[in-house]
């Protein structure tokens, strides 16, 4: 998600508990999860690796800050990015044609990840990446579950984004930019990589006005979830770990 949890702490009490001690314990329906605030479903768990595959398996993720339980969201409607109605700017195509930056994947994902977390954005205090949260998503990386996109200038990392694939879809976590239009960048290699490969979706969780100018759109959340039961069934080949020598074009 691109912005932080709502804050204050929401009423908890009547939400469904996950078991603490088992990571397959199943998750409620995501039909059972409350209007407002909208998508919260369940509380409670861990960050394990199978509990955090079996949550986007079943339209799920974690999303709270540090003052607040491990809690889980699948709002109504859903945020999605088809790869081929990714809106690419007249000035973003400029800036993709000039062959200033340099893109990566799965070179220095903890890089982009502790980046993320840090980088100040407007109108946020604070930041929902945790320090669980970092160390559950190296780990889904280590495993081959989680994959970064690292845009480089002159050798320094200026933007990049994190996110989870499995089959078919890719679950979009975050992004950020120290120089103008990086995470753009970013975005866009990727979009080119996965529709490639045949990817359904990127799942970009909670809409914002930035996603929503790169083309992203509103789903039903029943829309939603029938496509992803139907992406993370589907095999796709895709090799990651790569340096993108045509970021010069589009």
């Amino acid at each position: 998600a691109e912005t932080t949890p709502p804050a204050g702490q929401p009423d908890l009490s009547m939400l469904f508990s996950l078991d603490g001690t088992d990571p397959d314990t199943p998750f409620p329906p995501p039909s059972m999860a409350e209007t407002d605030p909208n998508g919260l479903l369940a509380v409670g768990g861990d960050l394990s690796e199978t509990r955090l595959l079996n949550a986007y398996r079943s339209g799920i993720f974690p999303w709270f800050s540090d003052n607040q339980p491990l809690l889980w969201w699948s709002p109504d409607p859903r945020t999605l990015l088809f790869p081929d109605r990714l809106h690419v700017s007249r000035s973003l195509r400029k800036t993709l044609r000039k062959g200033t930056f340099r893109v990566t994947f799965d070179t220095a994902f903890d890089r982009v990840i502790r980046s993320c977390a840090e980088i100040p954005r407007t109108e946020q205090d604070g930041t929902w990446i945790t320090t669980g949260m970092l160390q559950a998503y190296s780990e889904l990386h280590r495993h081959g579950h989680a994959h970064s996109v690292e845009v480089w200038r002159d050798g320094e990392l200026a933007g990049g984004l994190y996110g989870v694939a499995i089959g078919a879809a890719f679950y979009g976590e975050s992004m950020f930019s120290r120089q103008p239009d990086t995470s753009k960048i970013a975005l866009v290699k990727l979009v080119d990589k996965l529709a490639t490969a045949g990817f359904l979706f990127i799942d970009c969780q909670v809409g914002t006005e930035h996603l929503i100018s790169l083309g992203a759109e509103s789903v039903d959340r029943s829309e939603f979830l029938e496509l992803n039961s139907r992406a993370i069934e589907t095999a796709v080949m895709i090799a990651w770990k790569q340096t993108d020598e045509s970021s010069v074009k589009r």
